[in-house]
């Protein structure tokens, strides 16, 4: 089974990021271990006024942002699901115009921009965040693991 659907909304279609999206996502799954529960992803590029609305619409902070990420199950509940049949483990939405924006303010290239931001939703969709400081550096720690495998660094 794929483990990513992506699609692309108000921005041009692009192989590049299609093929970045899957590398990320293919390690994430590998190195949680859910590879075997029949889950994937859906990946929505768009540009910053659409992620605006978004975030307007279900989180109710008018603004642009990066990535939004929507999970569909508790972390707790990840650990139950046997895999039978296809689900989705979450939604991904990234602003490419945020994404070229922030390579250029990181100094980083755009695939390491946009790997980051599609590792950084993953573990948001799997349970983690960075509300605290112990949580974020668990988290940091797991994105630079995946990146770092792919070597994906500038």
């Amino acid at each position: 089974m794929e483990i990513s659907e992506i699609n692309f909304i108000d921005t041009e279609k692009n192989s590049e990021y299609v093929k970045i999206a899957k590398e990320i996502l293919q390690e994430c799954f590998s190195e949680e271990n859910l590879h075997t529960k029949n889950l994937y992803v859906n990946v929505i590029f768009t540009n910053s006024e659409y992620i605006k609305k978004v975030n307007t619409e279900y989180r109710k902070i008018n603004a642009e942002t990066d990535v939004l990420s929507f999970p569909m199950f508790k972390k707790e509940e990840l650990k139950k699901i046997e895999g039978k049949f296809p689900d989705v483990l979450g939604d991904i939405v990234i602003s490419i115009e945020k994404v070229k924006e922030q390579a250029q303010q990181y100094n980083h290239s755009f695939k390491r921009e946009l790997a980051y931001m599609l590792v950084h939703a993953f573990y948001h969709l799997i349970g983690y965040d960075h509300m605290n400081e112990n949580d974020k550096g668990q988290m940091r720690e797991k994105e630079e693991k995946i990146l770092e495998k792919l070597n994906i660094l500038k």
